[in-house]
C-alpha cells in the first residue's frame, strides 16, 4: 500500500515491511514522511496481528538522508520551521525506541546523514555486503540528528565515533559488521529478503517478553546497576505468571517448538484482539 508520503507500507503475514519510496531523491526524508512514519509505527505497535517490523529503501538504496534543496529553502525561513522538522523526525525515532515490535533495518546502496540515524534506530540491522554508511554533516557545516551522533557515541570507541563524524567519508558495511553495528551482512540485493525471515523469526516469538526485553535494552544505558537489577525483577515476574511463559516452559519440558502465537490467543481471547 502507498500511503501517498513516499512510505509503501506491505504486510508479509505477521511482518509489516516499510519501504522509503522516493528512488528520484535517493529516498531523502521529508517532514510529511515523518508524519506518515510516526502514525505507521505506532499503530503496528499496538496491532497484535503485526509481529515485527522491516524497515528498507526503493530502488537500490537505503536512504540519502534530508533533502539539501528543503534544508536551503529553510534557511530564508524562521528557525521555527526546521525546528518543527527536526522535533517530528526526532519524533519518528523515538517511536522506534518505544514501538514494542522488533524493528529491522535493511541496508541496500547508501545510508547517509539522517539515513544512517535512522538505520541505527531500528532494533536490528542487516545489510548488503557492498553498502556504505556516510554521516557528512560536517562537509556542509553541520552537525547531527537523529541520534547520529548518540548511537555512534555508544556503539563504537570514541575515535571511531570522531572519526566518522568529524571525516563524513564513507564507512563499507563490513567495517560496521567487524565494529559490531550491523548484525548480518549478506550479498547484494538479498537485505530485504534476509530481514524479512528473520523478522518472520522474531514475529513467531513471545511479543509480550520481546516487548519487555526491548524495554530493559533502552533503559539500561542510564541509572545504576541497582535500578536495572529492580526492573529486571519487574519485568521477570510480569512475565512468569503470563501464558507465554507458560507454552514456553511446558515446550522445553516436552521437548518440542513452542507456539507463542496459541499461547498469545489464549491470553487476547477475552480482550477482543486479532492475533
Amino acid at each position: 500500500m502507498d500511503t501517498g508520503n513516499n512510505l509503501q507500507v506491505d504486510r508479509r503475514g505477521r511482518v509489516l515491511l516499510l519501504t522509503l519510496s522516493d528512488p528520484a531523491n535517493r529516498n531523502a526524508l521529508s517532514p510529511v514522511l515523518y508524519r506518515a512514519g510516526i502514525e505507521t509505527v505506532r499503530q503496528a505497535g499496538e496491532d497484535p496481528s503485526v509481529g515485527a517490523i522491516v524497515l528498507t529503501g526503493a530502488g537500490g538504496t537505503f536512504c540519502s538522508g534530508g533533502n539539501l534543496r528543503r534544508l536551503h529553502r529553510n534557511r530564508t525561513q524562521p528557525r521555527t520551521v526546521q525546528q518543527e522538522s527536526i522535533a517530528l523526525f526526532h519524533a519518528w525515532i523515538q517511536a522506534f525506541q518505544t514501538c514494542p515490535k522488533p524493528i529491522i533495518a535493511a541496508v541496500e546502496g547508501y545510508a547517509a546523514g539522517a539515513g544512517f540515524a535512522l538505520a541505527l534506530a531500528c532494533d536490528l540491522h542487516v545489510a548488503a555486503r557492498d553498502a556504505r554508511y556516510m554521516m557528512a554533516y560536517v562537509k556542509v557545516g553541520l552537525s547531527p540528528d537523529g541520534g547520529g551522533s548518540y548511537w555512534l557515541s555508544r556503539g563504537l570507541t570514541l575515535q571511531l565515533a570522531t572519526e566518522i563524524l568529524l571525516g563524513g567519508q564513507p564507512v563499507e558495511a563490513t567495517r560496521l559488521r567487524d565494529w559490531g553495528l550491523i548484525n548480518r551482512l549478506c550479498e547484494p540485493g538479498r537485505a530485504v529478503q534476509e530481514a524479512l525471515v528473520w523478522a518472520e523469526q522474531l514475529a513467531a516469538g513471545p511479543v509480550h517478553a520481546m516487548k519487555r526485553i526491548k524495554r530493559l535494552i533502552g533503559a539500561a544505558r542510564d541509572g545504576s546497576l541497582a535500578d536495572h537489577l529492580a526492573r529486571e525483577s519487574e519485568a521477570f515476574l510480569d512475565g512468569l505468571y503470563q501464558p507465554e511463559c507458560a507454552e514456553g516452559i511446558a515446550a522445553f519440558l516436552e521437548k518440542r517448538a513452542p507456539d507463542f502465537i496459541g499461547a498469545r490467543r489464549t491470553q487476547d481471547a477475552n480482550s477482543g484482539k486479532k492475533v
